[in-house]
């Protein structure tokens, strides 16, 4: 019986497996670097450009999860997490146009208890 001599390596596993790894590099690297929570806003005629003063920025993505300032929170800890704000800085809401309206609302209720009156809900400019 003879041996069978190994002349060649078998490269298509090798190139699969880094082609995967490439998605999963690009994918990753378009997130971070934009470094925001993904919302798909609604349109807006009279949208105005978005100053960056100091302000709460509060986000509802289409799963109804919330952001403070890019933190993510519960739902039930919105009160607590607005009282460490000052109640006359500017909140902008930043609503995915699929989420649900209760999480609108519920954030809403939240924001009357506590007496903030300066809120801007973001939209992007239709054209």
């Amino acid at each position: 019986m003879q041996v069978k001599k190994f002349d060649s390596i078998n490269v298509v596993p090798f190139i699969d497996i880094m082609l995967v790894l490439l998605v999963i590099v690009l994918t990753t690297a378009t997130f971070v670097a934009k470094g925001v929570i993904p919302v798909d806003l609604p349109n807006s005629k009279t949208a105005a450009k978005q100053d960056n003063l100091k302000k709460l920025s509060i986000s509802i993505k289409k799963d109804g999860s919330i952001f403070f300032n890019k933190k993510a929170i519960l739902e039930k800890d919105i009160l607590m997490n607005l009282s460490n704000y000052n109640n006359n800085i500017p909140v902008h809401i930043n609503c995915d146009r699929e989420a649900k309206f209760d999480f609108f609302v519920l954030l809403l209720d939240n924001l009357e208890a506590k007496n903030f009156k300066n809120l801007g809900i973001i939209t992007k400019k239709n054209n």
